[in-house]
């Protein structure tokens, strides 16, 4: 059961050119919630065709600076996600000529922000480790 519910999901999402601002959220949650990186990304690639990389890691990124433990668990899954490539011939979110505006896909930014949040978490865990040894 499992394996079918995501699928049949995915695919209307898809096949849509756009989404109502009410799908955002839930799907954030539910990449970021469930446990199995596999699924993350039923729920990450229809965010990302309708609402953009830009968006999609945004969100993962406020997850992972103020989410507790299991959300930031869950963004890092769906981060990975976040990065699969986007082809004009997967939605309707691109125009007939293949195009989008590009502005939706510039990540270069969250990518630096994601990068030094994750390192300062590093960090923060590596000290707390050695504290709570000596």
């Amino acid at each position: 059961m499992r394996g079918t519910w995501p699928g049949a999901a995915r695919r209307p999402l898809l096949e849509r050119a756009t989404l109502s601002e009410e799908f955002f959220d839930p799907l954030m949650a539910a990449a970021v919630y469930d446990p199995d990186p596999s699924f993350c990304r039923w729920f990450v690639e229809p965010a990302l065709y309708a609402f953009g990389r830009r968006r999609v890691m945004t969100a993962l990124l406020s997850y992972l600076r103020a989410g507790t433990t299991a959300e930031i668990a869950g963004a890092r899954r769906a981060w990975y996600c976040a990065h699969l490539p986007l082809r004009a011939d997967r939605s309707p979110a691109y125009a007939p000529s293949g195009s989008r505006d590009p502005a939706l896909d510039e990540v270069d930014d969250v990518v630096d922000q994601w990068l030094e949040s994750s390192s300062t978490q590093q960090r923060e865990r590596n000290a707390s480790g050695r504290h709570d040894q000596a």
